[in-house]
């Protein structure tokens, strides 16, 4: 099915695309989302494209974790400026357990906040991630960057089933579950391909797909990648929403780098989620000027208005 989607005429993908879009959505709804870096550099993953991995010269200093206070005052600015989901990513292997009643605490106050909740810090244990889930915690996100067989490219330090295995420790836990992928990575068109079969056949399917186009990062393996063809992206959006038709397809990084109507042509295959600010993480993100003008000529808003 999916190589046949792949196949359609542009035009005719994005019509089906839609189509699946507004039976489970509805239209011109974008869920306006925050990512922060509650602690940044020094991780013990070596990722090929991570800015923040301790086996890359990137120039960026690593930090302490952030206090609660600093992360609670962060998402209040989040949801002043529209946002209705605020994320908090630690760069980790695993949070050790010394951080965990700040992280927990992060989780409550956030949520008093009324904003929805999501953290992704690496592999969890059992204990872990039911200490996050006790905490309110509603999504925890653990990409799986590629395809499978394209995997052992991409990560050494963390084995494709180690991935597998978080995901079903946060299952178990009571959590929904945050897994994407990055393309632009070198990797081939099946590989792109694998990447949104392998999402959609876990079971079940996440709620929610970040789909990242890699912003290159100078001093990491996989920073002088070419960019996918922007038509390209646009059908693997669509293919996303067809394939997983009620999860939320977040169109994440790489957006600074997207011209209006790549990210029209976005909307339109089914992405309903977006990243504002000024960063994801490390790296930059279309301004929130540049959004809140897209929006107004696209007819979008937030889903919570």
């Amino acid at each position: 099915m999916a190589d046949a989607l792949m196949a359609l005429p542009f035009l005719d993908l994005l019509l089906q695309a839609q189509t699946v879009h507004r039976e489970n959505f509805a239209p011109n709804r974008v869920q306006m989302s925050r990512l922060h870096s509650i602690k940044t550099g020094g991780c013990a993953e070596d990722c090929g494209y991570c800015s923040q991995s301790a086996f890359h010269e990137t120039g960026l200093k690593a930090t302490k974790l952030d206090s609660v206070q600093t992360v609670l005052a962060r998402a209040a600015e989040a949801k002043a400026d529209g946002s209705e989901r605020f994320c908090m990513g630690a760069a980790w292997r695993s949070p050790k357990g010394r951080d965990m009643d700040a992280l927990t605490a992060m989780v409550r106050g956030v949520k008093d906040m009324g904003l929805e909740t999501c953290m992704t810090l690496g592999m969890l244990t059992d204990e872990q991630a039911q200490e996050l889930a006790d905490a309110g915690l509603d999504y925890y996100n653990h990409n799986i960057d590629t395809a499978p067989e394209d995997y052992g490219r991409v990560i050494s330090t963390r084995t494709y089933e180690d991935r597998l295995a978080t995901l079903n420790t946060v299952r178990s836990a009571g959590m929904k579950v945050c897994c994407g992928g990055i393309v632009g990575m070198g990797e081939t068109p099946e590989d792109r391909l694998g990447l949104l079969l392998a999402l959609a056949n876990l079971d079940p399917a996440p709620e929610s797909v970040p789909i990242n186009a890699l912003v290159p990062v100078p001093g990491t393996p996989l920073g002088d990648s070419d960019p996918v063809d922007p038509l390209d992206f646009v059908r693997l959006i669509a293919v996303a929403r067809i394939l997983m038709p009620t999860s939320h397809v977040r169109l994440s990084a790489g957006r600074e780098a997207m011209s209006d109507e790549m990210q029209a042509l976005c909307f339109m295959a089914g992405a309903n989620s977006v990243f504002t600010g000024d960063a994801l993480l490390t790296t930059p993100n279309q301004t929130p000027s540049r959004d809140a003008a897209l929006f107004a000529s696209l007819g979008i808003t937030g889903e919570g208005g």
